[in-house]
């Protein structure tokens, strides 16, 4: 990848930026008053590479229903969140994501050049072909799905990229891509996007680490999120260095609960996430959940909350 490709593959997409679609349409969440961003490019390109240079520009404040990744290339701007009460400001060599649904309103400032290189992914192709491998992470899952179902969720992720980190490559590789684009530009995409978003998720939850106490049952119950599709209580016994048995008793007497109760709160909850705020099949969500079959799921489902997803979906609504 030598940089006059690259600079030419950066200025090709800079030119397209103005032939995309960005007309305001109505919003189906918010206020009345607010619009919305729909997908701007071809329906049948799942993922959109685009790069946004700006000397200056103030947007209204907008929803989309698709999920973005923008990355600062070049520059600084702000970004006006929810009812414009919440300004930040994304410098260069920084990531500003957002989920459908999720509002705000960039603003350029005027004495700043800007580039800024996204990754747009349609809702769909984003629920079946990435966020299974982006699960584990609960508070980056968190994050993808809950506006969906809570207006007021968080609206953005907002933090720097470590200079060790391999996101800039990764876009530099995907703007070339998209670029010079071919028959099988989405399929060769796929995997870099994939990547991308994981490293984000490890970015993401290095930079929100909390405080976590030192005990050893508060560390089980992260490594059961972790791993929560796949984790059995031997995979915990040997991670720990620890006897199946001394974790079960471990587990009732400081969480009082067993593993299989934890184990199941955990995909249950995440359960409800999906079945919120995506289209995805029982199917799909047993799998993702580590359920062999959906029957297996269903019969979980049922037993936990009381009603069939179905059920649930539908109460879910009335409320």
């Amino acid at each position: 990848m030598s940089k006059k490709e690259l600079c030419a593959a950066i200025e090709a997409l800079q030119n397209q930026f103005l032939t995309l679609d960005w007309t305001y349409h109505e919003s189906p969440v918010g206020t009345p008053s607010e619009k919305m961003y729909r997908w701007p490019g071809n329906p049948e390109d799942k993922i959109l590479i685009c790069v946004h240079k700006s000397n200056g520009i103030q947007e209204l404040f907008h929803r989309h229903d698709f999920f973005y990744f923008n990355y600062t290339y070049m520059g600084e701007y702000d970004s006006l969140s929810y009812k414009y009460d919440n300004r930040i400001t994304i410098k260069e060599g920084e990531i500003y994501a957002g989920q459908p649904f999720a509002g705000h309103a960039l603003c350029v400032h005027d004495n700043k050049e800007t580039i800024i290189i996204g990754v747009l992914i349609q809702k769909e192709t984003f629920f079946r072909s990435f966020l299974p491998m982006l699960s584990a992470n609960s508070h980056f899952f968190h994050f993808l799905l809950d506006p969906a179902t809570n207006q007021f969720s968080d609206e953005y992720i907002h933090f720097k990229i470590e200079d060790d980190c391999n996101i800039r490559t990764l876009l530099e590789m995907m703007v070339i891509e998209f670029a010079n684009r071919q028959d099988d530009s989405q399929q060769i995409l796929k995997p870099l996007v994939l990547s991308f978003l994981m490293q984000i998720a490890r970015q993401y939850a290095l930079v929100n680490q909390k405080f976590i106490s030192e005990s050893l049952s508060d560390k089980i119950i992260n490594f059961i999120g972790e791993h929560f599709d796949t984790v059995t209580l031997k995979d915990i016994a040997k991670r720990f260095s620890y006897h199946p048995n001394y974790i079960s008793t471990l587990l009732h007497r400081e969480i009082g609960k067993s593993f299989s109760e934890i184990l199941l709160e955990q995909r249950m909850e995440r359960a409800s996430i999906l079945l919120n705020g995506t289209n995805l099949t029982n199917e799909e969500i047993a799998l993702m959940l580590g359920y062999s079959n959906s029957s297996n799921f269903y019969k979980a489902f049922r037993e936990f909350y009381g009603v069939s997803p179905k059920e649930y979906v539908l109460h879910q609504k009335q409320v």
